[in-house]
């Protein structure tokens, strides 16, 4: 974790990058200058403005315009921690909000200046967009910004119907800030906000909101997973505990549940997004079913314990590939497994999870493989 000072309009803020990762990596961007050098000098011409910073990602946003108290909304469970412990490291005029909201509670409107970390994925930019155009002043300004390289592609496309564009700022340090102004496009009519698809083998219909991987189509590496799903689920007692980890639209979680309708299911999830697309996919198709769901970075100290965990890691974070998010879960599910428990996990060949595991877990086993993806089961036993 590599601590370093960022420079800001307010003064120097210290900041890290908790999480692992590659340790060189700052906890900021020139995008988080930008945004931050633009935000302070309009701010500074608005009376008490109301302010609303959207997808920060370890808390420069944040906590470079905490003078002006602004609202934080954010998909990623692993900004709260973030936010709080870069805080502390700075003085006390540096301070957390008291809260930082998801998709799963949002924030109420109207906001003078909204700040936003533009996303990679172009149908979530225009979910984003037209989110903001309800909650921002009729006269607000929106304020958007990422890495050049990182900008999804169509994204000239994306914010021109959505909302208007008052003007593309140079670009500094291969970053680009956007000011734009509230447009009329809207979700209530907007085919976008959810796609879904059929799930092969079962009566499974599966939806999820644009931030959610592979929300259109069963990713490949899942359609190996779920005849060993199955397979487990099936050799478990009455009522056992189920926890689908990183759920994504819960599409592994749910076939469990056709399976065995009994089990205790929970879905947890980093996004939000997954986890309110989990919620919804369970409502509509078991709605009897005793599911829990968990927007939470890896899985909640209160969780309690698990006879069987299913997991497809997600192997890159913010632009950083690895194993580092997969090797976070792993030693979480080696604490939350039962007595006999197992883990039962796909993922990528090239990642070695087979050696990562073993970290963990005395016993694993491939359980399957085609050239691309491998199945593993591992246990305390």
């Amino acid at each position: 974790m590599t601590t370093a000072v960022m420079e800001t309009p307010d003064g120097p803020l210290t900041l890290t990058r908790p999480g692992g990762g590659d340790a060189s990596l700052r906890a900021w961007d020139a995008a988080d200058e930008l945004l931050l050098a633009e935000a302070h000098q309009r701010l500074a011409m608005l009376p008490s403005p109301r302010v609303l910073i959207i997808d920060d990602q370890f808390g420069a946003l944040t906590l470079g315009l905490c003078a002006f108290n602004p609202d934080v909304v954010a998909d990623s469970a692993t900004l709260p921690a973030a936010v709080a412990h870069n805080a502390g490291l700075n003085s006390s005029a540096v301070e957390a909000p008291s809260t930082v909201f998801s998709w799963l509670n949002p924030p109420q409107g109207e906001y003078d200046v909204v700040i936003l970390r533009v996303p990679r994925q172009a149908e979530y930019l225009a979910w984003l967009l037209r989110w903001v155009n309800g909650v921002l002043a009729e006269d607000g300004l929106l304020l958007a910004g990422g890495m050049i390289k990182h900008l999804p592609d169509r994204g000239v496309e994306v914010f021109g119907q959505a909302v208007h564009t008052d003007a593309v700022l140079p670009a500094r340090k291969k970053a680009r800030v956007v000011v734009c102004r509230r447009g009329t496009a809207d979700l209530d009519s907007w085919s976008g906000s959810w796609k879904s698809y059929d799930v092969d083998g079962s009566r499974l219909r599966v939806g999820a909101l644009p931030a959610v991987f592979a929300r259109e189509k069963l990713d490949i590496g899942t359609r190996l997973f779920l005849p060993h799903v199955k397979t487990a689920v099936s050799a478990l007692a009455t009522n056992a505990r189920v926890l689908d980890l990183a759920c994504g639209n819960g599409v592994v979680g749910l076939v469990a549940l056709e399976q065995r309708p009994d089990l205790e299911m929970s879905f947890a999830d980093v996004s939000s997004q997954a986890v309110a697309s989990a919620r919804d996919n369970v409502s509509r198709l078991f709605l009897e079913s005793k599911a829990r769901f968990d927007h939470a970075d890896g899985i909640g100290d209160s969780a309690g314990q698990y006879d069987l965990i299913l997991l497809n890691p997600p192997f890159h974070e913010g632009g950083v590939v690895g194993d580092h998010i997969a090797l976070r879960l792993f030693r979480a599910a080696a604490q939350h497994l039962a007595p006999g428990g197992s883990l039962l996990i796909v993922g990528n060949r090239h990642l070695g999870y087979h050696r990562s595991l073993r970290k963990f877990f005395p016993a694993v086993r491939q359980l399957d493989a085609n050239p691309k993806f491998v199945v593993l089961e591992a246990s305390q036993r």
